[in-house]
């Protein structure tokens, strides 16, 4: 099942979409009284019940091709958190890349995202050209955590995950080096766009294993599987909750493969104008043009 913020009529909705692809049915419309994505999880109890998909399929919706999808989780009520260098080949490109910072360590690195609105699925990515003259793209698989998560074994990890999106971790390069660390340099305003929407746990297998990919202006730059990445879902999820609490309606970005425009010699960046398509198997697209 999918799971989607969208404008339907100069209205901000939640909605599910189920067998049909063509119908949004409302949250309201199931009894639901959230009013935002995080708030919707919450009252979900962090997973979706196995009765719902027959309900959703049942009610009556509004179209889908009326709607215009905005980022799932538009406002996160904190920081993102984010794996550094979690794919082989990436840590490989970045020891090769101008960008200075030490990735050599055996240690998970782990860091924050500030995230004032996340960029909607075929909203514009802020290039920021007076401040950033290296602006990089990152696909990843982003992972929604459900319910609040504090001491959690490694074997029940997958029970606090509600479910997936796609997460392009925009990043300006010259910032990262400039200020020895990644928290400016990735969190500029309009540097993270979500979506198109959260796929529930059980549309993908467990740990998932599956295709991911971007294109800059149709040429395929990075292109690799989620099996490769080095610290996996339930690690993170185990290793984090022994020191703090992950809310419900928490966004973990598990780390890009290699392929990013820092990678290349020289440099290949985003400039106004370009497309970057992100790509998830079994979850969808993710397009945005740099403005």
């Amino acid at each position: 099942m999918k799971l989607v913020t969208y404008n339907y009529n100069d209205a901000v909705q939640v909605g599910l979409i189920g067998t049909d692809p063509a119908k949004v049915v409302p949250a309201s419309v199931l009894g639901y009284r959230a009013g935002d994505m995080t708030a919707l999880i919450r009252e979900l109890g962090g997973e979706v019940p196995a009765s719902l998909l027959s309900k959703v399929d049942a009610a009556a919706g509004v179209p889908f091709a009326d709607c215009r999808l905005l980022a799932p989780i538009k406002h996160p009520e904190q920081d993102v958190l984010c794996l550094g260098v979690n794919y082989l080949e990436h840590r490989d490109e970045t020891v090769k890349s101008d960008v200075v910072y030490d990735a050599s360590g055996t240690n998970t690195i782990y860091f924050g995202k500030r995230v004032d609105a996340a960029v909607d699925p075929f909203g514009e990515i802020d290039s920021h050209s007076d401040l950033v003259d290296s602006l990089d793209y990152e696909v990843e698989l982003a992972v929604i955590i459900g319910k609040d998560a504090k001491h959690v074994p490694l074997a029940a990890a997958k029970e606090y995950v509600f479910g997936y999106t796609i997460l392009n971790d925009v990043s300006a390069r010259n910032l990262q080096s400039r200020h020895q660390q990644w928290y400016f340099g990735k969190s500029l305003d309009g540097f993270t766009p979500i979506g198109p929407w959260i796929v529930t746990r059980d549309e993908l297998p467990w740990l998932p294993k599956v295709g991911i990919r971007a294109y800059l202006n149709g040429e395929l730059r990075q292109n690799s599987n989620t099996e490769l990445m080095i610290t996996n879902i339930d690690v993170v999820i185990h290793e984090l909750s022994r020191g703090m609490t992950l809310k419900a309606g928490t966004i973990i970005a598990m780390g890009t493969p290699s392929g990013v425009g820092m990678g290349f010699t020289p440099g290949k960046y985003m400039r106004p104008g370009d497309v970057i398509r992100c790509e998830i198997d079994g979850i969808g697209v993710l397009e945005n043009t740099v403005r």
